[in-house]
């Protein structure tokens, strides 16, 4: 394993201008074992996510029984406290995305962690309503950190070549979480197994486990070379990027070809709000539309509907509460094959062909879907089944907005650019979606619920026009190509300025008197 280079808390940072090959050394880079563990320590968390989110679905109905030792109704599991759930990881988004720019991703992806363990394990002894609502809030919190951070590492580190299918089946894992976290219900809510106050409280408690699992691999996931270089650690992340070389030498045998340029960079050690502002909206608002438009599209979708998938089942169906995570299950798995499978065409078909594609297909088919259920020609699995085909290809679309917001921004602004998108997509789609289709499941009106799938359809397929004239064509390019960097020397002078660093020089960032970047 490659050696971990010096930490920003241990080497006071030294800002001035450095000309630098990192980007295309990191993206010139075979796939390689190193490329393995920056995945497995990064990626996994969302599988976590799923396994909380299903979890909650799924024993929604269990919670609400008499016996369970919480006094809430199954309307307020996946209406207030998913929303609450929602509201945290809109806020954690923004909260940690300022701070994942300012102090770097390994950092926060360490704290942001730890964030969700501690509150994932006060919510499995939740006592009263309150209580479980406070501790879902702050258990999102923890993951809408995890989204910011975790994003912005990854695309940062993962060579170009690869960057857009590694990217989308990442985030698609999510649905293993949710496989797992249905299977799991199932056992955990078998009261032949487990009494019914103790069940749900150890499947919460199974994220803990697996959480710390996580953070133990996660430690040797180094910080990002790029956030480094910028921020005036360019020794530690020339050392960083030296051993990575080395080991994937090693294991190759074989020398790497030359890198394929070098940036000049006017290093900083932190980026105004205002300039991060300025930069999203005034100089690339095409393209902040095209995220605004690509996360509210999905985000209403998913977080709307799948959180009352269960309550579906239940009310029109006649499922048993026990067996409503044999279904679940089935889709997750067809959302997790969606980015599987189509991963790879984002990086060769491209972005705008495939982001387009995908959210079209999915809405015109949950459009199917509605009208399929409106006239009860559906039962408990062709639903299942109908649900499976969307959410194939809504999935992979859905994946494809973090990656989209991820990598269409300049470098300084990218996890706040993730934030943003995330939370004010999502507060449009998530925190409303659930309180409204917790209403409309709960009233066992068919024409409610066919409202709310037709509400979903309309916005992915809105959002798949949007993308087939403003999506970026990022595939197989650099971030600093795609995006230059708001510190590189061409966005402040216009000209390409060599040599070594010139530590405080007047005018460098950092220095006294120096004035933010223009973009």
């Amino acid at each position: 394993m490659a050696a971990e280079s010096s930490s920003p808390a241990s080497v006071p940072a030294s800002t001035g201008t450095v000309t630098t090959a990192v980007p295309a050394r990191l993206d010139r880079l075979p796939w390689s074992r190193w490329h393995w563990m920056i995945v497995i320590g990064l990626g996994t968390v969302w599988i976590l996510d799923g396994l909380e989110v299903t979890i909650v679905g799924n024993v929604a109905g269990r919670i609400a029984e008499d016996g369970s030792g919480l006094d809430i109704s199954s309307a307020q599991i996946t209406g207030t406290a998913a929303a609450l759930y929602v509201a945290g990881a809109c806020s954690g988004a923004l909260f940690f995305g300022r701070l994942t720019d300012r102090y770097g991703r390994k950092k926060l992806f360490m704290v942001t962690l730890a964030v969700y363990l501690a509150a994932t394990a006060l919510t499995a002894v939740s006592f009263e309503s309150w209580w479980f609502f406070l501790f879902r809030f702050l258990t999102g919190f923890g993951i809408g950190g995890e989204y910011a951070a975790i994003n912005s590492a990854i695309d940062e580190l993962i060579p170009s070549q690869y960057r857009g299918r590694v990217d989308l089946i990442i985030n698609g894992s999510y649905w293993l979480g949710a496989v797992g976290g249905s299977l799991l219900s199932i056992l955990m809510l078998d009261t032949a197994i487990f009494p019914k106050d103790l069940g749900w409280r150890l499947s919460f408690a199974l994220g803990v486990v697996l959480g710390l699992v996580i953070l133990l691999v996660r430690r040797h996931v180094p910080e990002s070379p790029r956030w480094q270089f910028i921020h005036g650690y360019g020794d530690e992340a020339d050392r960083l990027v030296t051993s990575v070389e080395r080991e994937i030498e090693q294991e190759k045998g074989e020398k790497l070809p030359p890198p394929a340029g070098e940036i000049t960079i006017h290093q900083r050690k932190s980026i105004g709000f205002g300039l991060i502002a300025r930069t999203v909206f005034a100089r690339y608002p095409r393209r902040a539309f095209l995220g605004l438009s690509l996360f509210i599209g999905q985000a209403f979708l998913y977080n709307a509907i799948t959180f009352g998938f269960g309550a579906i089942l239940i009310t029109f169906f006649d499922v048993p509460t026990g067996h409503t995570g044999y279904y679940f299950a089935v889709i997750a798995a067809g959302n997790f094959l969606g980015p599987l499978l189509l991963g790879k065409l984002f990086d060769t078909v491209g972005r705008r062909i495939m982001i387009s594609s995908t959210y079209l297909l999915s809405g015109l088919l949950l459009f199917g879907t509605a009208w399929l259920f409106d006239r009860g020609s559906l039962t408990a699995t062709t639903m299942t089944a109908c649900w499976c085909v969307v959410l194939f290809f809504a999935s992979a679309g859905a994946s494809s907005a973090y990656l989209t917001v991820s990598e269409v921004f300049p470098m300084e602004t990218r996890a706040m650019a993730i934030a943003f998108f995330y939370a004010l997509g999502t507060a449009a789609g998530g925190i409303s979606g659930p309180l409204l289709f917790a209403d409309l499941t709960e009233s066992g009106v068919v024409g409610d619920t066919v409202l709310a799938f037709q509400i979903g359809a309309a916005l992915m397929c809105a959002a798949g026009l949007v993308a087939a004239f403003l999506a970026v064509k990022a595939e197989r390019r650099s971030l600093e190509d795609i995006a230059r960097p708001l510190s590189a020397a061409e966005a402040r002078t216009g000209t390409e300025t060599g040599g070594k660093v010139t530590p405080g020089s007047p005018g460098s960032p950092g220095s006294p008197g120096s004035g933010a970047a223009t973009a």
